[in-house]
């Protein structure tokens, strides 16, 4: 799971909206200084890449980019996982892909003051970019890619990572739509203390 899912996955609680987004930028020991309820979020972020790493659909789909993308074939596909909830969004949202987008923009930059800051500068860019919708683009699937080379020890194993989509679209469009229900089914009984 990348950020759309994360934070879709987070429901209405933008404070577990913004632990989710900060758990891939803050480590482990700094969790503790965060406030009680976005600590939550971050577990949360933690609670929802253990399901997707272990489930059988995701497996088999890491399984198929292994020998184009050797390790970093999870990865890849934690990016098309974004790419699919955006092309398949309408079953899953009532409302549109830029209205959820434009209320997490807003979320996460009011709670700038609890991250980190590298995030100071770097979120209102990714704001900017709109990065939530470009997900759902061919272009931003490119350009995620090329961020993720820059900071990889073999880049090479990106190389070819949207063909790669493009090849096996009915199979990974498929298999996310049979993953994501599991992952939403999962998530909803963690949600429930933070929305009541």
């Amino acid at each position: 799971m990348n950020f759309l899912a994360h934070l879709y996955l987070s429901g209405d609680d933008e404070h577990l909206m913004v632990g989710n987004f900060l758990a891939d930028f803050i480590p482990n020991k700094a969790v503790a200084q965060l406030p009680t309820y976005i600590q939550a979020g971050v577990r949360l972020h933690r609670q929802i890449d253990t399901f997707t790493d272990q489930h059988p659909l995701v497996k088999q789909g890491a399984r198929r980019l292994h020998q184009d993308h050797g390790k970093y074939a999870p990865v890849i596909l934690d990016v098309y996982h974004d790419f699919l909830l955006a092309q398949n969004w309408g079953l899953y949202a009532d409302s549109s892909l830029e209205a959820f987008a434009a209320n997490v923009y807003e979320v996460l930059l009011r709670h700038l003051h609890h991250m980190p800051p590298m995030l100071h500068d770097r979120l209102p860019r990714m704001v900017a970019d709109d990065w939530l919708v470009r997900y759902g683009t061919e272009e931003g699937l490119r350009f995620t890619f090329s961020r993720v080379k820059l900071r990889s020890s073999a880049p090479h194993f990106f190389e070819n990572a949207v063909e790669s989509l493009t090849k096996h679209y009915p199979d990974f469009n498929k298999e996310f739509n049979s993953f994501f229900p599991d992952i939403i089914e999962a998530v909803n009984p963690l949600l429930l203390p933070h929305n009541q």
